[in-house]
C-alpha cells in the first residue's frame, strides 16, 4: 500500500493530500530511509514521522484496505513520541 494511503486509512494523517505533501517534503521516512508518498509501506515496517515540534516513530503492525474509526490505531504500534522543544509545561507558571 502507497505510504500516503496508509497514513490516511491509519488515521496518523487525516488527509490524504496532507499524508503526500508531508511525504514530499522529505518529513518521514521508513525504516530510516526518506519516503516518498508514492513508497509502498510493509508491514513491520519503521514510520517516523516529523510534525514540526514533534516526531512519531511508529512500527505498522497491519494493513487493511479499509476500516471503522474506532479500530484505525489497530494498524500500528507506537513506539516513541519525542518533542524538539517542550513547550507543555509552559504556561503553568501563573
Amino acid at each position: 500500500m502507497r505510504l500516503d494511503k496508509y497514513l490516511k486509512i491509519s488515521r496518523l494523517i487525516k488527509r490524504r493530500t496532507v499524508a503526500k505533501k508531508i511525504a514530499d517534503q522529505g518529513r518521514i521516512s521508513i525504516n530510516g530511509k526518506v519516503a516518498k508518498s508514492s513508497t509502498d509501506v510493509a508491514t513491520n515496517d519503521e514510520l517516523e514521522i516529523r510534525f514540526g515540534n514533534k516526531t512519531v516513530t511508529v512500527k505498522v503492525v497491519k494493513i487493511v484496505e479499509t476500516t471503522k474509526k474506532e479500530e484505525s490505531a489497530d494498524m500500528y504500534e507506537v513506539l516513541r513520541e519525542t518533542y524538539a522543544q517542550d513547550f507543555r509545561e509552559v504556561g503553568d507558571e501563573k
